[in-house]
Parts: structure tokens; sequence; C-alpha cells
């Protein structure tokens, strides 16, 4: 296990790129502040040093809220959005989890934006070591999105999202979601891995619910459907 120094004090930090790209791109970001009263901590538990993007992110933020806050990213954690190390369930001692998928966001709708982890081949799941992954709650299954950490936040700060949830997002999705909790997401009823919500999105009901009843009737829909158990898709 590093130490913290070995993590912060690296040559090039991520944060300012980073920053750059906020400022630079067409999407609307919102920083979390960090946690003035546990500076590290989360980058401790995790073990990735502050020149990566997703070590800049959990030291520099609480958390970032993309496009309105449609989209949200772990960092650091705070009281309404858990840091990337609680969201994983590495809130122990160090080391004593380590997470073969490590979850990074997640987005209104009860969708998971993941990393996987070097053991992914051996488990058999979608997507290379390394490699993000998204769990869509229309299809209930992991999609590999061939492209690492970076390039994720490359694309996404670029403006693809748009095109990333065509077929999800209802019209008035932006005036229903701006002003949610980072903890708060949307149940959509018919639910959206159904033939009634794929082919009429606008007719359906969406509410208010946790982002944690959200994820936890994933789980129970891949049960209940049959469906291969995803795995982890983040603690709240």
């Amino acid at each position: 296990m590093r130490e913290l120094s070995e993590l912060v004090d690296v040559q090039h930090r991520a944060w300012p790129e980073l920053s750059r790209m906020f400022e630079a791109g067409p999407l609307d970001v919102r920083v979390l502040p960090p946690d003035p009263e546990h500076p590290g901590r989360c980058l401790l538990r995790v073990q990735v040093g502050a020149g990566s993007f997703l070590g800049a992110v959990a030291l520099e933020s609480s958390g970032i809220l993309v496009d309105g806050g449609w989209l949200r990213v772990h960092g650091g954690g705070c009281a309404d959005l858990p840091g990337l190390d609680r969201v994983n369930g590495m809130t122990g001692e160090i080391g004593d989890v380590r997470p073969a998928r490590l979850v990074v966001a997640h987005d209104v709708i009860g969708g998971v934006f993941a990393l996987n982890g070097p053991e992914t081949e051996a488990l058999g799941w979608p997507g290379a070591p390394g490699e993000m992954v998204y769990f869509a709650p229309d299809s209930l299954e992991w999609e590999p999105l061939g492209t690492g950490c970076s390039g994720w936040w490359e694309r996404l700060l670029a403006g693809h999202l748009t095109e990333f949830y065509e077929g999800l997002r209802w019209p008035g999705w932006r005036a229903e979601t701006a002003n949610l909790p980072p903890s708060t997401g949307v149940t959509v009823y018919p639910f959206l891995w159904s033939a009634e919500a794929q082919s009429d999105l606008a007719a359906t009901t969406r509410t208010p619910a946790p982002v944690a009843e959200l994820v936890g009737a994933n789980l129970e829909f891949c049960s209940s459907l049959g469906l291969p158990a995803p795995g982890p898709l983040g603690s709240f």
C-alpha cells in the first residue's frame, strides 16, 4: 500500500488539465468542494495517484455534477454523494477491499459507469481490464465503452452525452432533473427496460427516488428476469 504522500506528490497532477477541460467543454460542470476535514482519505483508500483523472477527482473534489446534474461522478465524498471509497465498499482498513470493478459515476436514471479491474477476464465480465463500462437501465446489462477512464472523461467533456443518452432522455428532462440532490434520481414507469418505455418514453410516469433505490431495483430486475447478476452497482 502506498502512503498518501506518494499518491499526492506526483510530478504532474491531472487536476489542472481536467479543470481546463471543464471550462472549455460545452457542458455545465459543477465541482463539489473537497472535505477539508479529511483531505486525501478517499485517495488513500482507493490507492490511485493524483496524476490520474480518477485520483485527481478523488483528491480535489467531493464529486462532479455534469450536464445539470444528470451525471454524478464520485470524488472524495460528501453528505449527498458518497466518495469513490464508500460507493465501492472501501470503508474499513486500507487494503481490506479491492473491488474487481470500480464504480466511478451514477446517472439520474440509475445507470452506472465503472472501471474494470485486472480480474475482469477471469470473471468473464464484459469489457477488457482497464476499460470503462456502463450498466444500462434499459438493457440491464454492462456495455463496454471502448476507452479507459481518461478517454471517458475526454468524450464526456466534449459533449458526447447527448448522443450517448439518445432514447433515454424524455422531453423536459432537464427541468425535471436540474434541482435534484446528487443522492436522488428519477424512477421511470413503465421501467426503462420495458417495451412500453422504449416505444414511448415521453408517456412514462417519472418520480424522484433515491439513487440507492434505483440501483437496488435494477439488481432485483436482473434476478427476477433471469439475467446475469451484474455485481455491485455502488453503495449509497
